[in-house]
């Protein structure tokens, strides 16, 4: 399967949207094109998610192809995480998206906040 159709709902490309719609993995993506990272520096720069969440946000993107893991033969060992070409790839829009969002979000919270005063 070389394409797919978001609007079949037995379609897989939900699955690779509820990844990108992830603000965890938004993040890490977005932090990660600044460079490797270890599991500390990205959870700072980050910055509100447990070490949980972490975590199974860094195993589901190694598993959806979007970044590797490396450890290194240390002691105490390191773990370093880097975006992979198909990570690096989705770089720009998430880049984009993110960019917009930022530009946009007082407009949102004018909306919200309009909407529960008027209610």
């Amino acid at each position: 399967m070389d394409t797919g159709d978001a609007f079949d709902p037995n379609c897989p490309t939900r699955l690779v949207l509820d990844r990108i719609g992830d603000k965890w993995s938004v993040l890490v993506l977005l932090s990660l094109a600044e460079g490797p990272m270890r599991f500390t520096e990205l959870r700072r720069r980050v910055g509100g998610v447990t070490p949980k969440v972490l975590t199974q946000t860094l195993r589901a993107m190694e598993y959806d192809g979007l970044l590797t893991r490396k450890v290194f033969a240390e002691v105490p060992p390191r773990v370093e995480y880097t975006l992979s070409e198909l990570g690096r790839s989705l770089h720009e829009p998430v880049a984009a998206v993110t960019r917009w969002a930022e530009q946009n979000v007082g407009r949102i919270v004018g909306s919200r906040e309009a909407i529960d005063h008027a209610q």
